[in-house]
């Protein structure tokens, strides 16, 4: 019987335990750790990810802000408000949402962010201190993919993973996680030959693509671990509903284990993003 990944739960237990170690912060240091959560514009999708991420940093035991900006915010008055948060000392994590507006460069904003504040992981300096294996800010996603990878099959070495897709974001940096926990890691992405062949040899498969359902049962191998990090919004039935990028019903039927869409990878991400957060205070405190 396939095993479902319940992110929930160990996210549960990821902030549960974040809110002990914060306590024991406050009292050593006498601070709060601070996140600053910036959204420009109201896209729906990052309303709710912005409301979530509050909602848990404050169940976390941090202090919050938001900065809400209108859709046609330029980017002077955005980046002016990002050097503010770098120089406020009572905030030690900084998250612009993306996607940001088509006027405003992401790279740009990305590059402007302090990195010792960059609970996303992404400025460069971070980037290159993962691709190093000495990374202390770990970009969520694949952070969150790796903790439930760890809880269901303990001990990685010798896996053969492979990961679909290699945005900055999650493919590449969960490929050098996978490399650091002893994995052989295959990448596959849209210039790739034989996908589906390539899938199949994989112990493990973490699919982040974008694309709803891409990946079929056929494309598993018996008994495999699957994390499903896609969160594609798709018309069924004349209903809205949100769907991974894997066929969940076809590869549940293969897969030893299964991260489930929603409910896997998404609540995983926003606990890690407060675990960056406290070790983004923990650093400037000592510091």
């Amino acid at each position: 019987m396939t095993l479902l990944i319940d992110g929930k739960k160990i996210s549960a237990a990821v902030v549960e335990q974040l809110a002990i170690d914060t306590k024991t912060f406050i009292a050593e240091f006498g601070v709060t750790p601070g996140l600053a959560v910036v959204l420009v514009g109201d896209d729906p999708a990052s309303q709710v990810y912005v409301r979530n991420k509050v909602k848990q940093a404050t169940a976390a035991g941090f202090h919050s802000t938001e900065h809400r900006l209108p859709a046609d915010t330029g980017q002077e008055e955005l980046n002016a408000l990002v050097e503010q948060l770098n120089n406020d000392p009572s905030v030690h994590g900084i998250l612009v949402q993306l996607p940001l507006p088509e006027q405003l460069n992401e790279p740009e904003i990305i590059r402007l962010i302090a990195a010792e504040k960059d609970v996303d992981g992404f400025h460069p300096l971070n980037v290159g201190a993962l691709a190093s294996g000495m990374a202390e800010l770990i970009p969520c996603t694949p952070m969150g993919c790796m903790i439930m990878l760890e809880k269901t099959l303990g001990d990685l070495s010798g896996k053969h993973a492979v990961v679909v897709g290699r945005s900055n974001i999650v493919g590449k940096p969960m490929a050098a996680l996978l490399l650091q926990a002893n994995c052989t890691v295959t990448v596959v992405h849209s210039r790739s030959a034989e996908i589906e062949a390539i899938c199949r040899q994989a112990d493990i498969l973490v699919a982040a693509v974008g694309r709803p359902e891409m990946i079929r049962g056929s494309w598993i191998k018996p008994g495999a671990t699957v994390i499903d990090v896609g969160i594609n919004a798709v018309e069924k039935d004349g209903k809205r509903r949100l769907v991974g990028d894997v066929a969940f019903g076809e590869a549940s039927e293969v897969a030893g284990a299964i991260s489930p869409v929603p409910g896997g990878v998404g609540p995983m991400t926003i606990a890690c993003l407060m675990k960056n957060t406290l070790t983004a205070a923990r650093q400037q405190v000592s510091a």
